[in-house]
C-alpha cells in the first residue's frame, strides 16, 4: 500500500543509490525561456524541482511558481495552530523559501483547500491556461501523475491537459516526491524510461537545502504536543539533498476517443496508457457516452448466472464494469498494466472491501487463484495471435469446472492494434473449442463483438429451473 505519511518508514536513500540507474540516467532536455512550476502544496516545487528553480534563477531565467493549495491540512490534529493561522504560514514559508532559491521568483496561490484540487480542477486548469498563454514557458514543470497523492496526481494531469492545448506546446517534466518514499528500484511502477536527471552545482544544490529550511511547519514541529510533530522528518528530506532534480519525461496522448476501452497491455506499452489516463479522467467516455454504456449493459446482460463467486477482471482501466461486476459477486480481482488507471479504479471501488484492483500485465501469467467468472477487457488486440493464446490457456487453467468467460471487442481498427476484433474472437472461438468451453452467448454487430463461453453448456433456462 502507497504510503504518504514521511513519518512512516520508507525506501532509503541508499537503497536508491545503489541502483547504477539512477546515476545513469539520461540529462533532462535543454530549457531556455521562461519556466511555469506547479505544486500541489507549498515545499512539493522546492522538493522536486528546487534545483531546477535555483539554477535558472541564477542564469535570469523568468520562473513563476504556482501553489495550488492553501497547505492547511498538514497539522489536522493540532491543538496549537488553526487551520487559518496554519494557511498563513505556509503562504510566508512558500514567499521565503522562493527567495532563498532566487530572489526573482514569481509566486502564484491559488488557494485551492488542502486536498480538494480535484474538487476544483476546472478553476485550476482554466487558472493554469490563463498563465500558458501570458507566460508562453518553454516548459511546464508540475507533480507527477503517477506520485500516488491525489493532488499531485491531479495537478499532472490538469498540467498534461494545458500543455495539450497549448500553440506550441510547451515541454512537459513531472516530478516525484512520493515516489523515492513508498516506491524502490525494483517497484513497477518507478517509470525508468522515463526518467531523466538534472544535475546542478553547489550552489544551487545548497539553495535548495536552504529553501527548505525556510519550511519550518513542516521540517520543524509546531510545539510540543501531540498532533504538531514536523511533517517532513530527516529520513524523507535526505532523498532531496542531491545536487540533482529527477522528472519523469511525458508528452501528453493525443490519442482518438472513439477507440475502445484499453485496460491492460504488454509492459512496455503501460506508459502509453498511464498517459492515456492521466490526460482525460475517463478518456474513453465509459461513463457518459451511450455507445459504452449500452455495450456495458449487453455484457453484463450476456453473463448465465446472476451471481459468481471469483471473479477476475483483465483490464479494467478505471473500474467502471468493476464495480457493477462488485454487486453480483463475492469477491472480485481487477487488474491493470497502468499504474494510474489502477490508482482511479481504486478510488473508485474504495467502499468495495471485498474487491481489489492491482497492477499486473496478465500476458505475463494470471494471479493464482480459482474463478469462477473471466472477464476479458478490451485487451486482446494488443496480443499477437501467441500470446493471446497463450493468455487463454493460462484463464483455462484457471477457471473453475463451471466456469465462463465473457470477451468484447471492437470491430474497427487502430494504430496500435496487433489484430482485429474479428481476429480475436477468432482466437477465442479456437481455444474455447480445444479447451472444452461452449459459446453460450454471441452478439454481433458492426461495431463490436460480445462472446461468452463457459464450462458449463446450459442456457440460462436450464440454469434456473425454466426449462
Amino acid at each position: 500500500m502507497v504510503s504518504f505519511d514521511a513519518r512512516e518508514p520508507g525506501t532509503s536513500v541508499a537503497t536508491w543509490e545503489a541502483d547504477p540507474r539512477l546515476a545513469a540516467l539520461p540529462a533532462a532536455p535543454r530549457l531556455p525561456g521562461s519556466l511555469l512550476v506547479l505544486a500541489a502544496h507549498a515545499d512539493d516545487e522546492t522538493l522536486g524541482a528546487g534545483s531546477l528553480i535555483a539554477a535558472a534563477a541564477r542564469r535570469g531565467q523568468p520562473v513563476t511558481v504556482v501553489v495550488v493549495t492553501d497547505g492547511t491540512a498538514s497539522h489536522p490534529a493540532s491543538e496549537t495552530t488553526s487551520s487559518a493561522e496554519l494557511g498563513e504560514v505556509r503562504r510566508r514559508e512558500a514567499r521565503a523559501a522562493l527567495d532563498e532559491l532566487g530572489p526573482g521568483v514569481r509566486l502564484v496561490m491559488l488557494g485551492v483547500p488542502d486536498g480538494a484540487v480535484r474538487e476544483h480542477r476546472e478553476a485550476v486548469r482554466d487558472r493554469l491556461v490563463d498563465l500558458v498563454d501570458e507566460l508562453a514557458p518553454s516548459a511546464v514543470v508540475s507533480t507527477w501523475r503517477g506520485d500516488g497523492h491525489r493532488d499531485h496526481r491531479v495537478l499532472g494531469e490538469v498540467a498534461a491537459e494545458v500543455v495539450a492545448g497549448a500553440h506550441p506546446a510547451p515541454e512537459l517534466l513531472e516530478y516525484p516526491v512520493w515516489m523515492w518514499h513508498w516506491g524502490s528500484p525494483d517497484h513497477p511502477d518507478v517509470p525508468w524510461a522515463q526518467l531523466v536527471q538534472l544535475t546542478v552545482d553547489e550552489e544551487a544544490r545548497v539553495a535548495r537545502q536552504h529553501a527548505l529550511a525556510r519550511y519550518v511547519s513542516q521540517v520543524r514541529p509546531l510545539s510540543a504536543r501531540p498532533g504538531d510533530e514536523a511533517v517532513l522528518r530527516p529520513e524523507f528530506l535526505a532523498h532531496f539533498a542531491a545536487g540533482r532534480d529527477v522528472f519523469v519525461r511525458s508528452v501528453p496522448a493525443d490519442v482518438p476517443v472513439d477507440v475502445p476501452v484499453a485496460g491492460d497491455a504488454p509492459a512496455d506499452d503501460a506508459s502509453r496508457f498511464d498517459g492515456t489516463h492521466a490526460a482525460r479522467d475517463d478518456p474513453w467516455g465509459v461513463t457518459t457516452r451511450w455507445y459504452e454504456r449500452r455495450k456495458r449493459a449487453l455484457v453484463l446482460g450476456a453473463l448465465p448466472d446472476e451471481r459468481y463467486g471469483a471473479v477476475l477482471e483483465v483490464g479494467c482501466s478505471i473500474g467502471v464494469v468493476t464495480s457493477e461486476l462488485a454487486a453480483r459477486a463475492d469477491r472480485v480481482l481487477a487488474l491493470d498494466v497502468s499504474p494510474v488507471a489502477v490508482e482511479r479504479a481504486r478510488e473508485r471501488l474504495a467502499d468495495q472491501p471485498h474487491v481489489r484492483v492491482e497492477r499486473a500485465d496478465a500476458s505475463e501469467g494470471l494471479p493464482e487463484g480459482r474463478w469462477d467468472l473471466v472477464v476479458l477487457g478490451e485487451v486482446g488486440y494488443y496480443l499477437e495471435p501467441g500470446a493471446l493464446t497463450a493468455l487463454l490457456d493460462g484463464v483455462a487453467a484457471a477457471l473453475t469446472a463451471t466456469g465462463t468467460l465473457v470477451a468484447c471487442h471492437w470491430r474497427h481498427g487502430a494504430d496500435d492494434f496487433a489484430q482485429g476484433g474479428d481476429e480475436v474472437h477468432a482466437v477465442l472461438a479456437a481455444w474455447a473449442e480445444r479447451a472444452g468451453l461452449r459459446r453460450v452467448v454471441q452478439h454481433v454487430e458492426a461495431d463490436f463483438l460480445l462472446d461468452v463461453f463457459s464450462l458449463d453448456g446450459r442456457s440460462v433456462a436450464e440454469r434456473t429451473g425454466l426449462r
